[in-house]
């Protein structure tokens, strides 16, 4: 029976993987865009408003780029190795490195236009307005009559 030992599951993994980019690596590269890592991102509904937080912690807010759509948010950037001195010896580090590229897509469409952005401590906020047509509206239909007549949720006004 032979018995194998793995000291650094880790360097095999890397191994394989660098054995698969060897066969798919110039494929890959045509076609699929550079990205050693993604942010967390954390994305809520509040009504009237989708919030969207991405950890983007090292990273200078010059160098984020950030494109809005109406249906989806486009965050792309890199966050630079840092330089260690010469006598220092790297023991871990579990931080990623490198391009990133992170396309959210939202469920419902935004006003991209009225999109506002804060960054703080390394997190990036966005306050995305709903387009108010996309906003839960409630719809009366008369049985046998050719018209739809709708109205306002409740609380949100008079009703039509």
């Amino acid at each position: 029976m032979i018995v194998r030992r793995y000291l650094d599951p880790i360097s095999e993994i890397n191994a394989i993987r660098r054995q698969i980019n060897d066969v798919f690596g110039d494929f890959a590269a045509e076609v699929l865009p550079r990205a050693d890592w993604a942010p967390a991102v954390r994305l809520l509904d509040q009504g009237d408003h989708f919030l969207l937080t991405a950890h983007v912690v090292g990273i200078e807010p010059e160098a984020l780029n950030v494109q809005v759509t109406a249906d989806t948010i486009s965050l792309e950037g890199q966050r630079p190795e840092p330089t260690l001195p010469e006598d220092t010896k790297l023991l871990y580090d579990d931080v990623r490195y490198g391009q990133f590229q992170r396309v959210i897509n939202l469920p419902e469409p935004i006003q991209n236009s009225l999109v506002t952005a804060e960054f703080n401590h390394g997190i990036l906020t966005l306050t995305l307005p709903k387009v108010v047509e996309s906003q839960t509206k409630v719809v009366k239909i008369t049985l046998g009559a050719p018209t739809l007549e709708a109205r306002q949720p409740e609380g949100e006004g008079t009703k039509a």
